[in-house]
């Protein structure tokens, strides 16, 4: 029984090559966000940032990485060992997965070879996501559990607690456009986007999409999961060394994933304003250059804003967000019937 239904069948070296490419831009743009967020923070708190390895300090994110990796990987005497050393590939795997199916343009002739410039598209494309979004919280919850530590579970308790409660908001936000677009493929939306991106009939989803994607990030205000003052350094206090480094790099990608889902659910994905139609091979930068915008946004935001407090972050996802978002599911229905 098939779950997903595209229209062509790629050769297996392309799905191969493709596959490769993806992993390397993956990780080839975690250390770009990492040294614009510490140079951008450097600037909004009157600092300098990083400024001595490489020129103006760009290579700070390369120091970093071989510095954590060069380091003893300690597993504490009561951890269960598996797990604990499983459960930040949990993290890095959902997270690439996740990344798989941003649409960069759509299907480009290559040697008389249909490919599409993404990596997957199936029809399920947004189920796809919350599939793995769902899987991804299981890397938080083994890594504080298996550390042995109260520290590191209390952390997991609290991402777990999170993640499922601003996941529901995040699931009704996008509700909205798949009514809209009768499709729940991301090719298929931005597609439905032509002439009219859906960040302008659906603000209101927009806009709960993007507070239930700080949440989901585990990014301040919403960084409870993490909050030092309490949790030492939450679920992964235990972690140091390359284990650290892995549930470093899955958060920052899972902002570039969140970041490319807005860009593709509500910014019109590789579509300009205007009508304007660019040559296919424009089509990626455009997507880069929206994700850059909202990775910027979240640094902003972390810049800006104090950490809420833990009953506050409950009750502004289960009061006020999941309310909004079925209120706006439902107008939704409505107009479309209507219409």
């Amino acid at each position: 029984m098939s779950l997903a239904v595209v229209g062509y069948a790629e050769p297996w070296w392309i799905q191969l090559v493709k596959g490769l490419v993806i992993g390397a831009l993956a990780l080839q743009l975690v250390p770009v966000v990492l040294v614009c967020e510490r140079k951008m923070l450097g600037r909004f708190q009157g600092r300098y940032g990083p400024n001595r390895i490489g020129i103006f300090g760009v290579l700070q994110p390369i120091a970093d990485i071989v510095k954590l990796i060069s380091k003893q990987d300690a597993v504490p005497y009561n951890a269960v060992g598996l797990i604990y050393a499983l459960a930040p590939i949990i993290s890095i795997f959902t997270a690439v997965a996740a990344f798989a199916i941003i649409p960069f343009s759509n299907t480009v002739d290559i040697l008389g070879t249909q490919v599409g410039l993404y990596g997957v598209d199936p029809s399920i494309g947004l189920l796809y996501l919350f599939a793995f979004s769902a899987v991804a919280f299981y890397g938080l919850m083994l890594g504080g559990w298996a550390s042995g530590s109260k520290y590191s579970f209390l952390g997991a308790m609290r991402a777990a607690a999170q993640l499922i409660s601003y996941e529901i908001a995040m699931g009704l936000s996008v509700l909205g456009v798949l009514m809209m677009s009768s499709t729940l493929s991301l090719t298929g939306i931005v597609e439905a986007q032509q002439g009219l991106w859906y960040v302008v009939p659906q603000l209101v989803g927009f806009l709960i999409f993007l507070v239930s994607a700080f949440a989901e990030t585990n990014r301040a205000p919403f960084d409870l999961p993490e909050a030092d003052a309490e949790l030492v350094q939450g679920y992964n206090t235990e972690y140091g060394g390359s284990r650290f480094a892995s549930y470093y790099l899955a958060e920052y990608l899972n902002i570039i994933v969140v970041s490319g889902i807005a860009v593709t659910v509500f910014m019109g994905g590789w579509l300009l304003p205007f009508g304007i139609d660019p040559p296919t091979w424009v089509d990626p930068f455009v997507v880069l250059a929206k994700i850059g915008f909202f990775a910027f946004l979240f640094i902003w935001v972390r810049a800006t804003l104090p950490r809420l407090r833990y009953d506050q972050l409950m009750s502004f996802g289960w009061k006020v967000l999941i309310p909004l978002a079925t209120l706006n599911a439902l107008v939704t229905a409505i107009v479309v019937a209507v219409t």
